[in-house]
């Protein structure tokens, strides 16, 4: 991480008051216990993840999943009995967000990831705060609508996604003969088709609007109609702290009934955004909607139909 960077987002990224006032904390939450002790917050964000966590212009972490994240720190703050809490931010991937959680480099990860039976094995999931589908984009030109369409191509995902294995899986039981391309993280992915190293890229639909409309030419590219599965996001914790995993789920479920999330979601979705100021244009899905009315956490595609 760029020192510079982390000045940025540390500068604008204070959170509490004197008005907390809050006296210390009896709890038997070890994350709780460590954020009083350090008097700031471990966060793990993405670094190119349009439109939930990246960094823009200034190299500041902004995003929807960053303002989430933003606006529940009030209340860790005030769980863990701290005046003013800061954030220390922690650049992580697709690949090592698991290994930072469980070695206490960071003690949440607001990003993008999703929700399934197989993490939650290692990680908690606060309830979910996005639902999208598993789709692929690819140029316009090369005439693919299809899964079955990628039959002996080369087609990108990013290592350590549920996308990349739903991929793999797809490509054994179809017989499709894909040769799968995997790296590092989202931005490496769209990049190889934009120089036409892959033909497709998997991944979440949303993420995969996120990059076209910051690309140079947005019209160059369609995301395919066929979904794979849906994808419930949620943020990672310690899977053995659920008093800290309570703290985060009440913030989120009383950020989800205030006007508040609806304008973060406006923000995000339906107005330009940064870097290149174009806009996703996605309203609230009926998953969505569904979710801000009932929270949960299930890892059950099915509870979002």
């Amino acid at each position: 991480m760029h020192i510079r960077q982390t000045l940025k987002y540390a500068i604008i990224a204070l959170v509490g008051s004197g008005a907390l006032s809050v006296a210390s904390a009896q709890t038997s939450s070890a994350t709780l216990k460590a954020i009083k002790e350090r008097g700031a917050i471990s966060v793990g964000h993405r670094e190119s993840l349009i439109p939930f966590s990246y960094y823009d212009q200034d190299q500041k972490v902004v995003g929807y999943s960053a303002d989430i994240c933003l606006e529940i720190l009030p209340a860790i703050a005030k769980a863990a009995g701290v005046d003013n809490l800061k954030i220390a931010p922690v650049p992580v991937s697709s690949s090592n967000r698991i290994p930072l959680l469980a070695n206490w480099t960071i003690d949440m990860e607001c990003g993008a990831t999703t929700n399934n039976t197989e993490r939650q094995r290692h990680v908690s999931f606060s309830v979910t705060h996005f639902v999208t589908s598993n789709r692929f984009v690819a140029k316009k030109s090369q005439n693919l609508a299809r899964f079955d369409d990628l039959k002996g191509k080369t087609v990108v995902s990013v290592s350590g996604t549920t996308n990349i294995k739903q991929l793999t899986e797809l490509n054994a039981a179809r017989n499709l003969g894909i040769n799968i391309l995997a790296v590092k993280d989202h931005a490496e992915a769209f990049l190889a088709v934009e120089t036409d190293r892959a033909m497709a890229f998997v991944m979440d639909d949303v993420i995969l609007a996120g990059f076209v409309s910051g690309s140079k030419d947005p019209s160059a590219y369609q995301i395919s109609q066929e979904p794979l599965s849906l994808e419930p996001y949620g943020f990672m914790m310690r899977r053995d702290d659920p008093e800290f995993k309570t703290v985060v789920d009440k913030a989120i479920a009383d950020l989800f009934k205030s006007p508040k999330m609806k304008e973060i979601y406006a923000k995000w979705f339906l107005r330009p955004i940064p870097p290149r100021g174009n806009t996703l244009a996605m309203p609230i899905s009926d998953a969505l909607s569904k979710v801000l009315a009932a929270p949960t956490d299930s890892a059950d595609p099915a509870a979002y139909r």
